[in-house]
């Protein structure tokens, strides 16, 4: 019985030595490994927000106002500009515009960031922690600047706001749901 074992107490040994001399495995002690935790904390709506602000701010677009008319952000050029255009079969020309891309990659993350939220580790809060952040970030660049002042902006500051309401709720649900099956237990 002693000789079963013997094999898998020298692995052990072993990878216990080489995690103590810095040679293990790209793991923490958890056993995850560390980009997945930098996944799990990040939020991804981050990526159609930085997505905007590389347009707002360094590819903003000219202002051109009719006479009388309030001057619109210069940013609303590029959102209109048509990026797609597909023939339908009614005859018509279905046209998607860059504002109208940038909300749909905002809907699939945020999505995953709903998937994401039902696990209730330390990297899950952290990350609604960060979704809290992203989404104040959001409403200052909606009322200070100009290039944010659009409804493409609103719409992703909203999600972003949805983002840290159903990551928080869901959260919540799932631990109370935790604690109701842990009691039966003890």
């Amino acid at each position: 019985m002693a000789g079963m074992w013997g094999p898998a107490i020298a692995a052990a040994r072993m990878e216990e030595k080489r995690n103590a001399a810095g040679g293990g495995s790209n793991r923490n002690q958890r056993g995850q490994r560390p980009m997945m935790t930098l996944f799990s904390i990040f939020p991804l709506l981050t990526v159609p927000v930085v997505i905007y602000n590389l347009m707002a701010f360094v590819f903003a677009g000219s202002a051109t106002a009719a006479a009388g008319a309030e001057a619109a952000p210069p940013i609303l050029s590029n959102l209109e500009a048509p990026m797609l255009s597909i023939p339908m079969v009614s005859g018509s020309t279905w046209t998607m515009t860059g504002g109208d891309l940038l909300i749909l990659i905002s809907l699939v993350f945020l999505f995953a960031e709903i998937l994401k939220s039902t696990s209730t580790g330390t990297a899950t809060i952290m990350n609604h922690a960060v979704s809290m952040i992203l989404f104040i970030v959001c409403l200052v660049e909606f009322l200070l600047f100009e290039n944010f002042a659009t409804s493409i902006f609103f719409i992703l500051t909203m999600t972003t706001l949805l983002d840290v309401l159903a990551g928080v709720v869901v959260t919540i649900v799932s631990a109370r749901r935790d604690f109701a099956v842990g009691e039966g237990f003890s």
